[in-house]
């Protein structure tokens, strides 16, 4: 990919793509286009395939999606399977037919069934029953992965996919009704020591452990294997080693410097015990981590202090 490629970056507003296009900013690739969904809906498919006739991408970073936590998911699941399966319908499909040199799909971590064996291998797609409150959003993202490795079977495109595991950092979601667990906790202990309050409470036991990878560090990975991976095999994209959810929380009120107390929730659900993606064939590929979590979770507070993202 030269430095005057023509870089589709598609969903360039949210966490994923916003840390792509920094990144490739950063590299040097001037050449960058993208679209916001009020500019190009990409559910439409003749607009989808005007813009790529007339823009001529040559390489394409497909991070667009509707995403949402349990809730959104489970409640609005006909929107999360269509509007999902129509991104990336129509973004692979016109990719296609203006002969993109090569395309990376980005997918998620709940595309594994629910009871998967941990770490979780590539090798363990569709052996499972999903997890049923966000199946709708798992099976659009199962159907991008079939898309990119059908059209690469059936017209040679180079077309990857690859799977990231929890992500955090900058332009994260820190509304405490639709945020993840981890802006969540760096929200919580912000507005407690700026009250004073004297303990936080956390949903559940504590013991869940969970996975976290900075999304600059993804964007990283996802730079490395546009240039570098040409496999069909989708790609699982995460630092490899996990946190329990109490461990977790102790180091956020640690960086926040909250001096109260933690309280558990026992009557609240723990969720999955355990989360974790095995990153050995993204090793093969030549890439892993470098972002602490100590320090990511620093970056990522004060990212959010500056944005003005934790009073609201």
């Amino acid at each position: 990919m030269n430095k005057d490629a023509r870089i589709y970056v598609a969903g360039h507003n949210g966490m994923v793509g916003s840390a792509i296009v920094r990144l490739l900013k950063k590299n040097g690739y001037s050449n960058i286009i993208c679209r916001s969904s009020n500019e190009l809906d990409l559910k439409d498919q003749a607009a989808v395939n005007a813009f790529f006739e007339s823009e001529n991408p040559s390489h394409v970073f497909l991070a667009a999606a509707k995403v949402g936590g349990i809730l959104a998911n489970n409640t609005y699941r006909a929107e999360f399977l269509y509007d999902n399966l129509m991104i990336a319908s129509n973004i692979i499909h016109a990719a296609y037919l203006q002969k993109v040199e090569k395309l990376l799909f980005l997918g998620s971590s709940c595309i594994y069934p629910k009871l998967a064996p941990q770490p979780l291998k590539e090798e363990y797609l569709l052996t499972g029953e999903l997890e049923p409150t966000n199946e709708p959003y798992a099976i659009a993202k199962i159907a991008g992965i079939k898309l990119c490795e059908a059209y690469r079977d059936q017209y040679g495109c180079n077309f990857i996919s690859a799977m990231p595991t929890n992500l955090y950092g900058p332009n994260d979601n820190y509304d405490l009704k639709k945020s993840h667990v981890l802006p969540a906790l760096i929200k919580k202990f912000h507005l407690a020591k700026k009250n004073n309050l004297p303990n936080v409470e956390i949903w559940g036991t504590g013991s869940p452990l969970r996975e976290f990878l900075y999304v600059d560090d993804l964007a990283e990975a996802c730079l490395h294997l546009m240039l570098h991976y040409n496999d069909k095999l989708f790609v699982n994209v995460g630092s490899g080693t996990d946190i329990s959810i109490k461990e977790l929380a102790l180091k956020v009120k640690d960086i926040v410097g909250f001096q109260g107390e933690l309280t558990f929730d026992s009557t609240k659900p723990d969720g999955t015990p355990r989360k974790l993606m095995d990153v050995s064939n993204l090793a093969k590929a030549g890439w892993t981590y470098t972002i602490k979590l100590d320090d990511g979770i620093k970056m990522a507070y004060e990212d959010a202090l500056s944005e003005g993202l934790l009073d609201e």
